[in-house]
């Protein structure tokens, strides 16, 4: 699945793949707030995330009635971009690792 058109596509795919070798997964969470609206989140999962809006919607919900929803899985490098973007349009993010077994 590694393809080199670029030094920059290069670079990147050699950070995936130092994070599939040290055994680490990671999540990026939302976290439910008091400030944000549904739409807001929705459009922001769509715009940062590449979500479809039906799957934007769901976890929408799924934040908000659970308190927190994984919106994302992978290593932390390709996760880091996202959660400062949402981080950005006002939303509480996290990312956990956890290691692979």
């Amino acid at each position: 699945m590694f393809h080199f058109q670029t030094d920059t596509d290069a670079e990147e795919d050699v950070l995936v793949l130092d994070d599939i070798e040290s055994g680490l997964r990671a999540r990026l969470i939302v976290h439910n707030d008091d400030f944000n609206t549904f739409d807001w989140v929705i459009k922001s999962l769509v715009d940062v995330c590449g979500h479809n809006e039906a799957q934007a919607e769901q976890l929408s919900v799924i934040v908000h009635f659970k308190g927190k929803a994984t919106v994302k899985t992978g290593p932390k490098s390709q996760l880091k971009p996202l959660k400062d973007g949402l981080i950005d349009r006002g939303l509480s993010v996290t990312i956990e690792e956890e290691k692979v077994d």
